[in-house]
């Protein structure tokens, strides 16, 4: 955003300042992407990011009487944020943050990459962002929005609070950091054997003490070094960058803190301002925004576009985003767990179907055998990989189609690469695809050693543990499918190594994997999830479209009979 486009919001500007509701409206909703991308980058996502942008655009608000030049409110606004990020992180105390409470803080690296389908170089700079320290993440949250024309050098500089030769020093400092994270990025992707044994005990989390490791290693490494296309300059690649999207759900309140119109009043800059802007929040919202609605009480609310398909329910428990337990979790009851009900307002047959995805199920006894499954017609389903498709690396598809059972089966790889996995997505569906059993004698998370109570095939304490995405279901060894159409299943690594293999097969080996229990040698009996009916779950990370990358598919994918 240039100066001739800062100075188009003049009028806005001073229509807010003088009352108008609609402008304020306006104003919020035009600003509050850039302010978003300021602090979440600064703070790479970090559970505070909400409360910081809540109090940017709570004391913009409360300020906007303050302002007298409208031309510099960009640079206002940014230094507001920027005060707000430094102010929060000295109230922080320096303790370790509990690792679910880590989990859970949503990675802005990740909504980058994930929610502007970046890819190659342009990737490897979003995700080099977590490999910098608290300080240079917000220098760059400045520095990005320079370098794509949101910013000029004046305003980051005062927005910084340093002066502009400071300010190119600083710069230069932290592109220089930059492209030592983004070579520790792309050297994480590769498979030097050295890197994988030093990284063995590594959790998978970046911090400053194994990024200078990791960077050591790269530098003496002769294959890590061995960049394979030329490496294009950071400041090019950012400028291709968008803002990244405000997330779905996300809530902004600006009912001045929660203070009475006489406080308000009292502790505002000018009175005449204050009486204007609680009148305008106390009032009933009118404008509805491209994507955020102003409501009564002064809070905005980012919804979906009107065209978006509804969602199913999203799953109720995450307790999958911790590393699993040594010892698999034994439900009281012994019966799998039912299905899912469909929604009270799904009363055709036509509407069941995609109302229900996976739940986070806990593991049936071991001993307990399997509920008899439903035979579903079957004509074959042929693989665009063959009879035994194996997929090893980020990007890795195959297309199925035809009628019947397909087997995936899983293989993850601790010892290469733990830490955070990113789930495969199955695009592009046409007909009907749904999750009808488990088996292979055991869960992913099951015990697999005698002499190491840590060890499951989700890692173990000495390799690190594979971690799912908060509210994913825990795969089985095995997972079987019933498609009736077509679809494609896309590997999407990233982090943590898996593998798929995919087998198209019949009712009958589904029927023999899931009965093979304990008495064969195995750890478990299967689990049935198939109802024979269309409130059968159909996979987590479905969708009918085919985005251009298959890893943006959100978990709980609502999907309709087309």
């Amino acid at each position: 955003m240039d100066e001739a486009a800062g100075r188009q919001w003049r009028p806005t500007i001073a229509a807010a300042q003088a009352g108008d509701r609609q402008a304020l409206d306006e104003l919020v909703e035009g600003w509050l992407p850039l302010v978003y991308n300021v602090v979440g980058r600064a703070l790479n996502g970090h559970a505070d990011v909400d409360d910081v942008v809540q109090e940017t655009m709570l004391r913009a608000v409360g300020n906007l009487g303050s302002l007298r030049d409208p031309d510099s409110f960009r640079s206002w606004l940014v230094a507001i944020a920027m005060r707000q990020i430094r102010d929060r992180a000295r109230r922080k105390q320096p303790v370790q943050l509990d690792e679910s409470a880590a989990q859970e803080a949503a990675d802005f690296a990740e909504l980058t990459v994930l929610r502007l389908q970046l890819e190659g170089q342009r990737r490897e700079v979003a995700e080099a962002v977590r490999w910098l320290d608290d300080e240079d993440r917000q220098l760059l949250s400045l520095w990005w929005l320079e370098v794509a024309g949101e910013l000029t050098r004046r305003e980051l500089a005062a927005a910084a609070g340093i002066s502009r030769q400071h300010a190119a020093v600083r710069v230069q400092r932290v592109k220089e950091r930059l492209e030592t994270a983004r070579g520790i990025v792309r050297a994480l992707d590769g498979a030097c054997p050295g890197l994988r044994e030093l990284t063995a005990r590594w959790n998978g989390r970046p911090d400053s003490v194994w990024r200078k490791r990791l960077a050591r290693h790269i530098r003496g490494c002769g294959y890590c070094g061995d960049t394979r296309e030329a490496v294009v300059p950071a400041e090019r690649l950012l400028v291709g960058i968008a803002l990244v999207p405000i997330p779905v759900g996300f809530t902004l309140s600006l009912a001045l803190g929660g203070k009475t119109a006489v406080a308000a009043t009292a502790t505002a800059t000018s009175v005449g301002w204050s009486a204007k802007v609680m009148a305008a929040l106390t009032q009933p919202a009118v404008v509805v925004t491209a994507g955020a609605t102003l409501v009564a009480g002064g809070a905005y609310v980012v919804t979906q576009t009107p065209d978006a398909p509804p969602r199913a329910a999203a799953p109720t428990t995450s307790s999958t985003a911790r590393p699993p337990s040594p010892t698999p979790p034994v439900s009281p009851s012994a019966t799998p767990p039912p299905s899912p009900s469909p929604s009270p307002s799904a009363t055709k047959k036509t509407e069941l179907y995609g109302t229900v995805v996976d739940a986070v199920d806990r593991a049936p006894d071991p001993n307990t055998k399997p509920a008899a499954l439903p035979r579903r017609p079957e004509s074959g389903v042929t693989s665009t990989g063959g009879a035994h498709a194996v997929m090893n690396h980020r990007g890795d598809s195959v297309t199925l189609t035809g009628r019947g059972y397909v087997l995936v089966r899983w293989q993850i790889s601790p010892q290469y690469r733990a830490g955070g996995l990113v789930m495969p997505a199955w695009t592009g569906l046409k007909g009907e695809l749904f999750h009808v059993a488990s088996g292979g004698g055991r869960r992913m998370d099951d015990r697999v050693s005698d002499s190491d109570a840590s060890a499951t095939g989700m890692g173990s304490s000495a390799t690190g543990f594979t971690v799912l995405p908060s509210g994913a279901q825990q795969m089985w060894q095995n997972e079987w499918f019933y498609l009736d159409g077509g679809v494609t299943l896309t590997v999407n690594e990233r982090g943590a190594d898996y593998g798929l293999s995919v087998f198209p097969s019949d009712w009958d080996a589904v029927n023999k994997d899931i009965n093979l229990g304990p008495p064969d040698g195995a750890i478990r009996y299967g689990l049935v999830r198939d109802t024979g009916k269309d409130d059968t779950p159909v996979p987590q990370y479905l969708t009918r479209a085919t985005p251009a990358d298959a890893a943006t598919v959100p978990q709980e994918s609502g999907v309709r009979r087309s």
